[in-house]
């Protein structure tokens, strides 16, 4: 079986500064803001039935991250829901991802970057599940990461920002190297936060439990499965969770638009079943992506 194409050896199409071109020809210069300094945001959509899922949140989000970054999208939301929707046709999308991103160009090249120019890009590629059907079924392996999500006075938290995947790239690399599948990530002041790139809930005596977002993303999946559990009656809490009440919950699951609904099975030497809730709770996500 042939590996993957690299994501810069590919057919199909990229939309770059308002332009459609082949995918190998969008390029850009090695000496750019966003590779050096990381005043980048993105966003990741996903494709079902050739339909992006709540597209507008995402364009309207990819607009906040920016401004937090302290630079406009020269693009409006209406904008670039179009381009995204072409961007998928273009490339005969059915099920996959969508990746749109904004960053600063080379025209300054310190710290201080006023006068750079902000370029857009777009692009879409078929993706099958972030993890396998079968850890799905019995649930990821996490343990648990040395780096911290950071206090919202040291970072843009709120942002979907390149330069806060940092530590997630790491904690990631170091859970695989140790046999797990991914990492829980606490915050700076020892609170459960995330996992490398999805949001966490807790299944304790019927109840969901979900970390309090105030230094890290508030997901757009994570909401959507608030809003499904409440509409099935389902008492969710947000609160500031220690580590350490692990131990009494009898589901985990993680969300966002990569991971989806996707259930925990142990967190180290925590253990947890496949329940009900969780169950019932992917399915119903499942059968909403997929409405017509």
């Amino acid at each position: 079986m042939q590996p993957p194409a690299s994501f810069d050896d590919r057919d199909g199409t990229i939309w770059y500064n308002g332009n459609y071109m082949p995918w190998r020809d969008a390029k850009l210069h090695v000496l750019n803001h966003g590779l050096h300094y990381a005043s980048c945001v993105f966003e990741g959509e996903r494709v079902y039935n050739k339909k992006i899922f709540k597209l507008n949140e995402h364009t309207e989000r990819l607009h906040h991250s920016g401004e937090l970054l302290g630079f406009k999208v020269p693009y409006s939301v209406a904008e670039l829901n179009e381009v995204c929707k072409q961007v998928v046709a273009k490339n005969t999308i059915e099920n996959g991802y969508v990746r749109p991103f904004a960053w600063r160009g080379s025209e300054m090249m310190a710290v201080s970057a006023q006068k750079t120019k902000i370029h857009v890009a777009v692009a879409a590629w078929s993706w099958p599940s972030y993890f396998s059907n079968e850890a799905k079924e019995r649930g990821l392996k996490l343990q648990i990461s040395k780096w911290q999500r950071p206090a919202p006075n040291t970072a843009p938290t709120a942002s979907k920002a390149a330069g806060l995947y940092m530590i997630c790239t790491l904690s990631k690399h170091a859970a695989e190297q140790a046999g797990y599948e991914d990492a829980l990530m606490l915050d700076y002041r020892g609170y459960i936060a995330e996992a490398t790139g999805a949001n966490m809930f807790l299944v304790m005596n019927g109840e969901l439990h979900t970390p309090t977002p105030d230094c890290f993303l508030n997901g757009i999946t994570r909401l959507t499965v608030i809003d499904l559990a409440k509409k099935r009656g389902i008492k969710v809490v947000e609160r500031h969770i220690k580590p350490e009440e692990l131990a009494h919950a009898q589901e985990v699951f993680i969300t966002g638009s990569a991971a989806e609904v996707t259930p925990i099975g142990s967190i180290e030497h925590y253990t947890f079943t496949v329940g009900p809730v969780t169950k019932q709770l992917m399915q119903d996500y499942s059968d909403l992506v997929r409405r017509p």
